[in-house]
Protein backbone atom coordinates (compact mmCIF):
# COMPACT_ATOMS: atom_id res chain seq x y z
CA UNK A 1 0.00 0.00 0.00
CA UNK A 2 1.53 3.50 -1.01
CA UNK A 3 3.19 5.60 2.25
CA UNK A 4 0.66 8.34 1.21
CA UNK A 5 -2.65 6.67 1.45
CA UNK A 6 -5.33 8.39 2.89
CA UNK A 7 -8.21 7.48 4.56
CA UNK A 8 -11.44 8.27 2.70
CA UNK A 9 -14.91 8.15 2.80
CA UNK A 10 -16.76 7.88 -0.80
CA UNK A 11 -20.29 7.78 -0.92
CA UNK A 12 -22.44 6.92 -4.20
CA UNK A 13 -19.98 3.88 -4.42
CA UNK A 14 -22.00 1.25 -6.39
CA UNK A 15 -22.21 2.75 -9.55
CA UNK A 16 -21.13 5.21 -12.06
CA UNK A 17 -18.67 8.23 -10.79
CA UNK A 18 -19.00 6.96 -7.45
CA UNK A 19 -17.60 3.22 -8.51
CA UNK A 20 -14.77 4.50 -11.27
CA UNK A 21 -13.75 6.84 -8.64
CA UNK A 22 -13.73 4.01 -5.80
CA UNK A 23 -11.72 1.65 -8.24
CA UNK A 24 -8.89 4.77 -9.29
CA UNK A 25 -8.26 5.27 -5.59
CA UNK A 26 -7.94 2.24 -4.80
CA UNK A 27 -5.55 1.74 -7.43
CA UNK A 28 -3.33 4.48 -6.22
CA UNK A 29 -3.25 3.09 -2.68
CA UNK A 30 -5.87 4.53 -0.67
CA UNK A 31 -8.12 3.26 2.23
CA UNK A 32 -11.85 3.47 1.34
CA UNK A 33 -15.15 3.49 3.10
CA UNK A 34 -17.81 2.47 0.73
CA UNK A 35 -21.17 3.27 1.57
CA UNK A 36 -24.62 3.09 -0.91
CA UNK A 37 -27.55 1.46 -0.71
CA UNK A 38 -26.46 -1.37 -3.10
CA UNK A 39 -24.18 -3.59 -0.64
CA UNK A 40 -23.08 -6.21 -3.56
CA UNK A 41 -21.02 -3.87 -5.76
CA UNK A 42 -19.22 -2.80 -2.58
CA UNK A 43 -18.51 -6.03 -1.69
CA UNK A 44 -17.08 -6.62 -5.00
CA UNK A 45 -14.30 -4.16 -4.76
CA UNK A 46 -13.54 -5.40 -0.92
CA UNK A 47 -12.77 -8.99 -2.91
CA UNK A 48 -10.66 -7.07 -5.58
CA UNK A 49 -8.73 -4.93 -3.04
CA UNK A 50 -8.18 -6.85 0.26
CA UNK A 51 -7.63 -4.71 3.53
CA UNK A 52 -8.03 -1.57 1.77
CA UNK A 53 -12.09 -1.46 1.67
CA UNK A 54 -14.73 -0.77 4.47
CA UNK A 55 -18.13 -1.69 3.34
CA UNK A 56 -20.53 0.38 5.17
CA UNK A 57 -23.68 0.57 3.60
CA UNK A 58 -26.88 2.44 4.48
CA UNK A 59 -29.42 4.70 3.22
CA UNK A 60 -28.14 7.59 3.72
CA UNK A 61 -31.26 9.82 3.78
CA UNK A 62 -31.56 8.44 7.56
CA UNK A 63 -29.41 10.05 9.96
CA UNK A 64 -29.72 7.52 12.29
CA UNK A 65 -27.98 5.23 9.48
CA UNK A 66 -25.49 7.67 8.97
CA UNK A 67 -24.48 7.88 12.77
CA UNK A 68 -24.17 4.27 12.73
CA UNK A 69 -21.74 4.59 9.45
CA UNK A 70 -19.70 7.29 11.04
CA UNK A 71 -19.55 4.96 14.58
CA UNK A 72 -17.74 2.08 12.52
CA UNK A 73 -16.07 4.33 10.67
CA UNK A 74 -14.24 5.49 14.14
CA UNK A 75 -14.33 2.45 15.69
CA UNK A 76 -11.72 1.42 12.66
CA UNK A 77 -9.77 3.82 11.59
CA UNK A 78 -10.22 6.43 14.53
CA UNK A 79 -9.93 9.71 11.86
CA UNK A 80 -10.59 10.52 8.29
CA UNK A 81 -8.46 12.09 5.52
CA UNK A 82 -11.23 13.17 2.90
CA UNK A 83 -14.64 12.68 2.90
CA UNK A 84 -16.21 12.45 -0.73
CA UNK A 85 -20.04 13.18 -0.82
CA UNK A 86 -21.02 11.59 -4.41
CA UNK A 87 -24.62 9.65 -3.44
CA UNK A 88 -27.50 11.19 -5.77
CA UNK A 89 -30.56 10.66 -7.25
CA UNK A 90 -32.23 12.06 -10.07
CA UNK A 91 -35.76 12.59 -10.93
CA UNK A 92 -37.60 14.18 -14.20
CA UNK A 93 -40.08 16.03 -12.50
CA UNK A 94 -41.29 18.61 -15.26
CA UNK A 95 -44.62 21.06 -15.63
CA UNK A 96 -47.28 18.39 -16.08
CA UNK A 97 -46.41 16.54 -13.01
CA UNK A 98 -44.50 18.65 -10.65
CA UNK A 99 -45.29 17.74 -6.99
CA UNK A 100 -44.19 18.90 -3.44
CA UNK A 101 -43.14 15.44 -2.95
CA UNK A 102 -41.43 14.75 -5.92
CA UNK A 103 -38.63 18.12 -4.95
CA UNK A 104 -38.89 16.36 -1.12
CA UNK A 105 -37.43 13.24 -2.65
CA UNK A 106 -34.67 14.66 -4.37
CA UNK A 107 -33.64 16.98 -1.86
CA UNK A 108 -33.83 14.19 0.63
CA UNK A 109 -31.33 12.07 -1.85
CA UNK A 110 -29.17 14.77 -2.83
CA UNK A 111 -29.19 17.60 0.06
CA UNK A 112 -29.97 15.98 3.06
CA UNK A 113 -27.95 13.23 2.59
CA UNK A 114 -24.79 15.15 2.11
CA UNK A 115 -25.90 17.34 5.28
CA UNK A 116 -25.69 14.26 7.55
CA UNK A 117 -22.75 12.76 5.88
CA UNK A 118 -21.28 15.87 6.77
CA UNK A 119 -22.60 15.77 10.01
CA UNK A 120 -21.10 12.16 10.56
CA UNK A 121 -17.66 13.32 9.07
CA UNK A 122 -16.37 17.05 10.49
CA UNK A 123 -15.35 15.13 13.59
CA UNK A 124 -13.58 12.68 12.25
CA UNK A 125 -12.13 14.94 9.57
CA UNK A 126 -10.79 17.56 12.64
CA UNK A 127 -8.69 14.09 13.51
CA UNK A 128 -7.30 13.65 10.49
CA UNK A 129 -4.37 14.35 8.11
CA UNK A 130 -4.51 17.29 5.60
CA UNK A 131 -8.34 17.07 5.68
CA UNK A 132 -10.64 17.50 2.83
CA UNK A 133 -14.03 17.73 2.34
CA UNK A 134 -15.76 17.08 -1.52
CA UNK A 135 -19.06 17.58 -2.53
CA UNK A 136 -20.54 16.53 -6.25
CA UNK A 137 -22.69 19.02 -7.56
CA UNK A 138 -23.45 19.31 -11.09
CA UNK A 139 -23.04 21.51 -13.96
CA UNK A 140 -26.98 21.86 -14.16
CA UNK A 141 -26.84 24.84 -11.79
CA UNK A 142 -25.07 26.43 -14.70
CA UNK A 143 -28.01 26.66 -16.78
CA UNK A 144 -31.91 25.59 -16.20
CA UNK A 145 -32.76 22.37 -18.47
CA UNK A 146 -36.45 20.87 -18.79
CA UNK A 147 -37.57 18.88 -16.35
CA UNK A 148 -34.63 18.94 -14.19
CA UNK A 149 -36.12 21.17 -11.70
CA UNK A 150 -36.19 19.61 -8.58
CA UNK A 151 -32.53 17.62 -9.34
CA UNK A 152 -30.86 21.48 -10.30
CA UNK A 153 -32.65 23.16 -7.19
CA UNK A 154 -30.97 20.54 -4.81
CA UNK A 155 -27.59 20.78 -6.52
CA UNK A 156 -27.50 24.20 -5.89
CA UNK A 157 -28.61 24.28 -2.78
CA UNK A 158 -25.73 21.60 -1.78
CA UNK A 159 -23.34 23.76 -4.23
CA UNK A 160 -24.14 27.35 -1.88
CA UNK A 161 -23.44 24.72 1.44
CA UNK A 162 -20.05 23.64 0.28
CA UNK A 163 -19.08 27.06 -0.43
CA UNK A 164 -20.52 28.49 2.52
CA UNK A 165 -18.70 25.37 4.44
CA UNK A 166 -15.67 26.25 2.87
CA UNK A 167 -15.53 29.85 4.53
CA UNK A 168 -16.75 28.25 8.17
CA UNK A 169 -13.97 25.38 7.85
CA UNK A 170 -10.60 27.68 6.67
CA UNK A 171 -9.74 28.73 9.89
CA UNK A 172 -9.61 25.01 11.07
CA UNK A 173 -7.73 23.77 7.99
CA UNK A 174 -10.48 21.90 6.02
CA UNK A 175 -10.20 22.00 2.37
CA UNK A 176 -13.99 22.16 0.84
CA UNK A 177 -14.31 21.36 -2.93
CA UNK A 178 -17.26 20.93 -5.29
CA UNK A 179 -17.05 18.50 -8.06
CA UNK A 180 -18.90 19.78 -10.89
CA UNK A 181 -19.22 17.43 -13.85
CA UNK A 182 -21.10 17.97 -16.76
CA UNK A 183 -22.87 14.71 -18.79
CA UNK A 184 -21.16 11.60 -17.62
CA UNK A 185 -21.81 8.53 -19.67
CA UNK A 186 -23.71 6.82 -16.91
CA UNK A 187 -27.04 4.59 -16.66
CA UNK A 188 -28.35 7.46 -14.42
CA UNK A 189 -27.67 10.29 -16.57
CA UNK A 190 -29.35 8.42 -19.70
CA UNK A 191 -32.45 8.30 -18.12
CA UNK A 192 -32.47 11.94 -18.34
CA UNK A 193 -33.04 11.70 -21.64
CA UNK A 194 -30.35 14.54 -22.25
CA UNK A 195 -28.13 14.04 -25.13
CA UNK A 196 -25.60 16.98 -25.14
CA UNK A 197 -22.53 17.13 -27.50
CA UNK A 198 -20.16 16.00 -25.18
CA UNK A 199 -20.44 13.20 -22.94
CA UNK A 200 -17.45 11.78 -20.73
CA UNK A 201 -16.64 8.50 -19.30
CA UNK A 202 -17.32 7.29 -16.32
CA UNK A 203 -13.83 5.88 -15.81
CA UNK A 204 -12.36 9.44 -17.97
CA UNK A 205 -14.24 11.27 -15.06
CA UNK A 206 -13.10 9.47 -12.11
CA UNK A 207 -9.37 9.92 -13.56
CA UNK A 208 -9.70 13.29 -13.86
CA UNK A 209 -11.48 13.73 -10.12
CA UNK A 210 -8.75 11.98 -8.54
CA UNK A 211 -5.69 13.32 -9.79
CA UNK A 212 -7.10 17.39 -9.10
CA UNK A 213 -8.32 16.15 -5.84
CA UNK A 214 -4.27 16.16 -4.86
CA UNK A 215 -4.94 19.81 -5.57
CA UNK A 216 -7.56 20.33 -3.13
CA UNK A 217 -8.82 23.31 -5.17
CA UNK A 218 -11.92 25.21 -4.51
CA UNK A 219 -13.78 23.51 -7.10
CA UNK A 220 -13.61 20.50 -10.20
CA UNK A 221 -15.51 21.02 -13.23
CA UNK A 222 -15.62 19.42 -16.15
CA UNK A 223 -15.33 18.58 -19.18
CA UNK A 224 -14.28 22.18 -19.55
CA UNK A 225 -15.90 23.34 -22.78
CA UNK A 226 -18.95 22.03 -22.76
CA UNK A 227 -19.01 24.06 -18.97
CA UNK A 228 -17.90 27.09 -20.42
CA UNK A 229 -20.62 27.06 -23.32
CA UNK A 230 -23.62 26.73 -20.50
CA UNK A 231 -22.06 29.40 -18.63
CA UNK A 232 -22.26 32.12 -21.77
CA UNK A 233 -25.90 30.27 -21.95
CA UNK A 234 -27.13 31.07 -18.61
CA UNK A 235 -26.18 34.75 -19.26
CA UNK A 236 -27.78 35.26 -22.18
CA UNK A 237 -31.65 37.00 -22.68
CA UNK A 238 -34.51 34.42 -21.77
CA UNK A 239 -35.46 33.90 -24.89
CA UNK A 240 -32.28 33.29 -26.90
CA UNK A 241 -31.33 30.88 -23.73
CA UNK A 242 -33.73 28.25 -23.93
CA UNK A 243 -33.75 27.76 -27.71
CA UNK A 244 -29.79 27.44 -27.44
CA UNK A 245 -30.02 25.17 -24.51
CA UNK A 246 -32.30 23.15 -25.76
CA UNK A 247 -30.30 22.90 -29.10
CA UNK A 248 -27.42 22.11 -26.99
CA UNK A 249 -28.99 19.59 -24.68
CA UNK A 250 -31.21 17.43 -26.57
CA UNK A 251 -30.22 17.99 -30.29
CA UNK A 252 -31.87 19.73 -33.38
CA UNK A 253 -34.89 17.75 -33.33
CA UNK A 254 -36.37 19.73 -30.46
CA UNK A 255 -35.99 22.73 -31.93
CA UNK A 256 -39.89 24.07 -33.42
Amino acid sequence: MSAFSRRIWLTGASSGIGHALAERLLNDGHRLALSARREEPLQALAERFPGQVLVLPGDLGEASEVDAIAAQLAQQWGALDCAILNAGVYEHVDASNFEADALARVMRGNLFSASHCIVAALPLLRRGQSPHLVGVASAVTYLPLPGAGAFGASKAALRYLLESLRVDLAQEGIAVTAVTPGFIDTAQVQSTGFCPPTRWSAHKAARHIAKRLEQRPLEISFPGSFIAVLGLLGRLPARLRLALSRRLIRGERDIS
